[in-house]
């Protein structure tokens, strides 16, 4: 296996490991952080339709503290995967650039999903307590 092969792959890995932390993170935000942004609107009657058009969404609901914990480690292993120092590009100028963007579109990528976390876990373990704190 040559070098360029060798690393043309890893970024490919690492390319996979930030989507699959996206996709992650997006699956606790619809399990978890938007039944209750919908009851909170005022929307459970949206919320009723949606679980009996989506039932999978009340069994992923149930295991919400294993998947919030999963897309964390999916989150923290692509975040070591796109920010670690040894992280580098390719000098030469067409795949150096390629390269390039790819990386900043990762990283792009990553912090889309660290907020979509974070508004999940706001939104799943944190914004009830918040408002019985707060006396609403």
């Amino acid at each position: 296996m040559t070098t360029s092969t060798r690393e043309r792959s890893a970024v490919r890995r690492r390319q996979g490991l930030t989507w699959l932390a996206l996709f992650t993170t997006t699956g606790t935000l619809l399990c978890c952080a938007l039944p209750i942004v919908l009851v909170s609107l005022g929307l459970g009657a949206t919320l009723a339709a949606l679980t009996s058009s989506l039932p999978f969404l009340i069994d992923l609901s149930r295991h919400k503290v294993w998947i919030f914990a999963f897309s964390a480690v999916m989150l923290i292993l692509a975040g070591w995967a796109l920010y670690r120092p040894d992280r580098a590009c390719p000098a030469d100028t067409e795949r150096g650039r390629a390269c390039d963007r790819a990386m900043v579109w990762n990283r792009r990528i990553h912090r889309v999903s660290v907020a979509i976390w974070g508004l999940g876990f706001f939104a799943a373990y944190l914004a009830l307590p918040l408002r019985r704190w707060l006396g609403g």
